[in-house]
């Protein structure tokens, strides 16, 4: 049997993805093509999971119509969750891609505000609920405290589970020496995180590398857009891939299918370096499909087998 994966994601969203003939100020645009997606980083992972083949757990923070429209997305997906209700509404996020210029355009609300008793309650379900590695992605709503993570990864780490961790800012901060299994975070994040720009490979690589030699987490996984992505682990472990050329469809997704591929391997054995070429592949197929983090089994087995890590 696979290793149970638990999902958290404090900050969860319904997804809206619509196609434009044209995005223009003032005017009425007219969208079609509509997709709802239950959405927000740890729920695009156990989506990503689930069709990788495996079964997790995704926890989520739910309220109001639009937090039981995202309950019932996920369980038309057939993704087992466990729901912390709020008393605040589930937001809902809207991406449309403007066919004339193929670009897109994503409108994200900050989301409701949680009370103390809410996050609370999320801390204490992490408590019980049975799990060998738990993935934590996405931002932290309005109330949540900046060392909410950390706090998660403590309840991780006294349970023998691996902890792994997709944010930005001061709640990546918090956490970072508190045993993490695992930190993706995007090149403007990981520059933030150090505090300086990193504009060459060999910065790069050497900032990543003293993370991990500080202890910050087992494995940095730093993502850079079209040229690729960067992967720093113990006893010097230094892999950098190259973008897959893929056409790209929509982004929205792409970073949580990469991170969900890649704790897939790692949670079933694989090496680092194996799980990162997974990782890439499961990036890739992401943007080639429309609307939130929908990349094709098949087209992530296909791409892996185009990557030789080194």
């Amino acid at each position: 049997m696979d290793p149970r994966i638990l999902t958290l994601t404090l900050n969860p969203t319904v997804d809206v993805a619509a196609d434009a003939d044209r995005v223009q100020p003032v005017r009425k645009v007219r969208t079609r093509g509509e997709t709802f997606d239950p959405g927000g980083g740890g729920v695009n992972v156990a989506r990503v999971l689930r069709e990788l083949g495996a079964e997790p757990v995704a926890v989520i923070l739910a309220g109001g119509v639009s937090g039981r429209f995202l309950e019932e997305l996920l369980d038309e997906g057939g993704i087992a969750r466990r729901s912390v209700p709020i008393a605040g509404r589930t937001r809902i996020s809207h991406t449309v891609h403007d066919l004339s210029t193929r670009q897109e355009y994503r409108f994200v609300p900050e989301g409701p505000e949680i009370a103390e008793t809410e996050w609370q309650a999320v801390l204490a379900l992490l408590e019980a609920e049975p799990a060998d590695w738990v993935v934590a992605s996405g931002s932290l709503p309005r109330g949540v405290p900046a060392d909410f993570y950390a706090r998660a990864a403590a309840i991780a780490a006294r349970r023998g589970q691996r902890f792994v961790l997709d944010t930005s800012g001061a709640p990546l901060r918090a956490a970072l020496g508190a045993g993490l299994a695992l930190i993706k975070p995007s090149r403007g994040e990981f520059e933030a995180l150090v505090g300086r720009p990193l504009p060459t490979a060999a910065e790069q690589e050497a900032a990543a590398g003293a993370l991990v030699r500080e202890g910050a987490a087992d494995l940095i996984a730093v993502t850079l857009g079209h040229e690729g992505a960067l992967l720093a682990g113990p006893d010097g472990l230094s892999i950098r891939l190259p973008a897959l050329p893929v056409a790209a469809l929509g982004a929205v997704g792409a970073g949580d299918s990469f991170l969900a591929a890649m704790v897939l391997a790692l949670a079933r054995g694989e090496s680092p370096a194996e799980a990162f070429a997974w990782g890439m592949a499961a990036g890739a197929a992401a943007v080639t499909q429309p609307g939130t983090a929908h990349p094709r089994r098949a087209d992530v087995e296909a791409l892996r087998r185009t990557l030789t890590p080194r």
